[in-house]
């Protein structure tokens, strides 16, 4: 085998085909290489569309099947309930309207179903309070005292529709505050790009529908209110007072001062971003130094007599040995 392998290197013929053999293969491996070839970066922008499609799609399903609107229609009993008591007379308030539209309720099914529970909560609070402490347990209170805590309770009821809406309107406002940055550099880009500001509106309430559908529903509700008002100051500050934050209310006057004054609006969405970033990283950084004072009770609490068991155990077995 060794001396046939001397004998093909020692024949020109056979060197000359080898390498022929050789080149031909380097041909054909450099031609087809690059046909093989696939482009990394074009298949990974393709995966974060088809991600981000899903992603939209996904949370706009969920936003369907949370609420099947804007507006909220009211129940036929809650409407004969309100209008026989005239509730939006004696239980309405006069901010009630901005309230329910901070915390995400609008039409008149909204102020409708507020003024029901209003009067319903109540009503109900005292039946199961009645019952608590009269029927399954006292706590050795006297007819009195017990009295007492059932208008207490009464009072919560009254109280407890305000407070479900100032929950719904913090977790909004939560919500607009982490994408809301992310909002500015989208419209940022989309009116440097030479879109309007009804456009750009359209474009970022669709991007931004994955990061918060919250944002993506007022956004859209501006455009809207964009289209058919006739001052678009409007629109921007119904804009700013149902979110409640001032980082959109800068926003919103920004806005009304490029359309009134024709001042750019890029340079100040630029500012306003970089502002909102700043803000959500002070936050952050606020919550982070407030992390070690909340620590230290749990710590001594739960890891002091875990560390005295581990030191003092040992020598306590060895003392209880020796005796």
């Amino acid at each position: 085998m060794f001396q046939q392998i001397i004998s093909m290197v020692n024949d020109p013929r056979a060197l000359a085909g080898l390498l022929a053999a050789v080149a031909a293969m380097a041909t054909v491996i450099s031609l087809g290489m690059p046909l093989l070839a696939t482009d990394p970066l074009a298949r990974r922008m393709k995966a974060v569309a088809t991600e981000r499609s899903r992603i939209r799609a996904r949370e706009r399903e969920r936003l369907a099947r949370g609420a099947k609107g804007l507006k909220l229609e009211p129940r036929a009993y809650m409407q004969s309930v309100v209008s026989q008591f005239n509730l939006s007379k004696h239980l309405g308030t006069e901010d009630a309207k901005e309230r329910l539209q901070m915390a995400g309720y609008r039409g008149p099914g909204a102020m409708t179903t507020f003024l029901f529970f209003r009067l319903v909560a109540p009503i109900g609070f005292i039946i199961i309070g009645s019952f608590y402490l009269f029927v399954v347990d006292d706590f050795g209170l006297d007819p009195m005292m017990r009295a007492g805590a059932i208008v207490g309770i009464a009072l919560l009821g009254v109280k407890a529709p305000e407070l479900f809406l100032k929950n719904q309107t913090s977790k909004r406002q939560q919500s607009i505050r982490k994408a809301f940055p992310d909002a500015l550099d989208l419209m940022l880009i989309c009116v440097e790009s030479g879109m309007s500001i009804e456009a750009a509106f359209r474009k970022v309430a669709d991007e931004i529908g994955s990061q918060s559908v919250v944002l993506a529903e007022e956004l859209t509700l501006t455009m809207a209110e964009m289209s058919y008002l006739q001052d678009r100051r409007l629109a921007y500050e119904n804009f700013g007072k149902r979110t409640d934050l001032d980082s959109v209310k800068s926003v919103a006057t920004a806005l009304i001062q490029a359309d009134k004054y024709g001042t750019p609006v890029a340079q100040a969405l630029r500012t306003l971003s970089q502002d909102s970033r700043d803000t959500r990283m002070a936050e952050a950084e606020k919550k982070a130094a407030a992390l070690p004072p909340k620590l230290t009770v749990p710590m001594i609490v739960f890891f002091l007599p875990v560390i005295f068991v581990v030191i003092l155990g040992p020598a306590y077995i060895t003392v209880m040995a020796v005796k």
